[in-house]
């Protein structure tokens, strides 16, 4: 376990990031059509404007009009207003464009490292809880409390296998059906709430008798267990290390217990609840266990990079402890106001933690976090070349040749 006090990454551990090589593999459908969008909207960004300034700048965006939605329906039950739904949509199409722009920036400006990859998904992994729980609030899931919960949890439990796989083959896969896909769909969701109302996806079908969210919910659920398994699959056919081992030499079992120590405690947190904490209060219990979900997956993308060994514990854990401890004892504290404790003591505890991460990496590479020099303007001119160049190329070739550089991910920043 890690200290406050102590450096998170040891010598051996910023040299093996420093020459750690970002692998990637798409072949997702929308980011070949979107691209065109994603090359005209980077050449009207300033040369001034650091990559990492931009993905956060799209994750501020993004949690701000999901916590609009969850002000006026916390308990997913309650219909929220139109606008909020079409807000939302808007935050998620400005946080999708300015991810899938980073990388671009970065190469525009030289100013590529391993901090951006790291940075990315680290926003990356914050946002999937907020889309998620955006959704789930604007299709009015609240109403079937059990499946919004396994709905937010098979986002996160999806994002952090995709990042397992990659610490297994050191290569992270993106499928024909994958994030952009996912995220473009949420814009619909939202879209369809501005324009019908909430109440629409609560409409019962004929003949079958059940509302579009839950019909819709079980699509969903049925995709995201093909694409698990199929993570799955590759794990299990054995990792680049040696004997078949993760990128750091390790079991490719490993990452199973982490994870498993966030879901399983907040199932049966959420099962043994007198006061009903989840049913009643969904949004910010979900918001409290997807920040220890962040946080772990912020490990497992560190130990990739680092070719590290992943501890099984954690002080964000010490959040739902609280909220065990307190149901052992007969609810001391009245667990509305521990489940608030909680939350605020992970969202402290993921700052401080992907914090002192850039830190100790900027000062390892000698790099600013937000900050770029500003280019010459000859160097400037031959960057708006080199683009319109590489634009050029990957129009000419085939989708599935350059489905690696138009994944949002898969140019670091």
């Amino acid at each position: 376990m890690q200290f406050y006090k102590e450096r998170i990454l040891n010598a051996a551990q910023l040299k093996r990031l420093s020459e750690h090589k970002y692998s990637c593999t798409s072949a997702s459908i929308l980011d070949a059509w979107l691209q065109p969008w994603w090359c005209w909207l980077v050449s009207k960004t300033p040369l001034w404007l650091a990559p990492n300034l931009i993905t956060i700048l799209g994750l501020i965006i993004n949690i701000v009009t999901t916590l609009i939605l969850v002000w006026y329906s916390p308990d997913g039950r309650q219909e929220p207003p139109r606008w909020a739904c079409a807000v939302c949509a808007l935050g998620v199409f400005v946080y999708q464009s300015l991810d899938a722009i980073d990388g671009k920036q970065a190469r525009r400006t030289g100013s590529q490292s391993p901090l951006g990859e790291l940075f990315d998904h680290g926003c990356d992994s914050i946002s999937t809880v907020f889309i998620a729980l955006g959704a789930c609030i604007a299709v009015k899931l609240g109403d079937y409390p059990t499946w919004m919960f396994f709905q937010c949890f098979c986002a996160m439990t999806l994002f952090y296998c995709a990042h397992w796989q990659a610490y297994v083959t050191g290569t992270l896969r993106m499928g024909r059906i994958d994030v952009t896909e996912a995220q473009y769909s949420i814009i619909a969701i939202h879209l369809v709430s501005a324009t019908l109302g909430a109440e629409f996806w609560s409409t019962k079908l004929p003949t079958v008798g059940i509302g579009v969210n839950l019909m819709s919910n079980y699509a969903v659920v049925v995709m995201t267990l093909v694409l698990i398994v199929g993570y799955v699959k590759v794990i299990m056919r054995g990792g680049v290390g040696k004997n078949g081992s993760t990128v750091a030499g390790t079991s490719i079992l490993s990452p199973v217990i982490p994870f498993s120590f966030v879901v399983v405690p907040a199932f049966i947190i959420f099962q043994k609840s007198e006061s009903h904490v989840y049913e009643n209060h969904p949004a910010l219990y979900i918001l409290a266990f997807g920040m220890v979900a962040a946080k772990v997956t912020n490990r497992l993308v560190v130990a990739h990079m680092t070719k590290s060994e992943m501890e099984y514990y954690d002080w964000s854990m010490l959040g739902p402890a609280m909220l065990f401890l307190n149901q052992y004892f007969n609810n001391a504290l009245p667990e509305y106001y521990v489940l608030w404790l909680c939350t605020l003591w992970v969202c402290v505890d993921l700052i401080r933690y992907c914090a002192q991460i850039c830190l100790e990496i900027c000062d390892h590479l000698k790099i600013r976090l937000f900050r770029i020099p500003y280019p010459p303007a000859s160097t400037a001119a031959s960057m708006h070349a080199s683009d319109r160049n590489a634009a050029s190329d990957s129009e000419k070739s085939d989708p599935e040749d350059v489905a690696p550089l138009l994944n949002n991910n898969s140019i670091i920043s």
